[in-house]
């Protein structure tokens, strides 16, 4: 079954900021271009490499809670491999 999950807007708000921060790094970046790209696409799925980009965003220490919050939506809104 396909997942129909849309980025919401306070994830999308986040998103935005992570792209416009020139602090950023490129996992962060490709996790939030990839939430952002689904905020009203359900039919959009987080891809393979944007998954592990926003997994890696996820456990990474330094990262602030913007890039986290759209690395969460981005990964929430990834295939499920069952």
């Amino acid at each position: 079954m396909a997942n129909t999950k849309t980025t919401g807007s306070k994830a999308a708000t986040s998103a935005s900021k992570t792209l416009h921060s020139n602090s950023t790094g490129a996992n962060s970046k490709t996790a939030a271009a990839s939430a952002l790209s689904q905020t009203s696409a359900p039919k959009k799925q987080t891809s393979s490499s944007a998954a592990s980009a926003a997994s890696q965003v996820l456990r990474d220490g330094r990262t602030s809670a913007q890039s986290k919050s759209a690395a969460g939506s981005a990964l929430a809104q990834a295939k499920n491999k069952k």
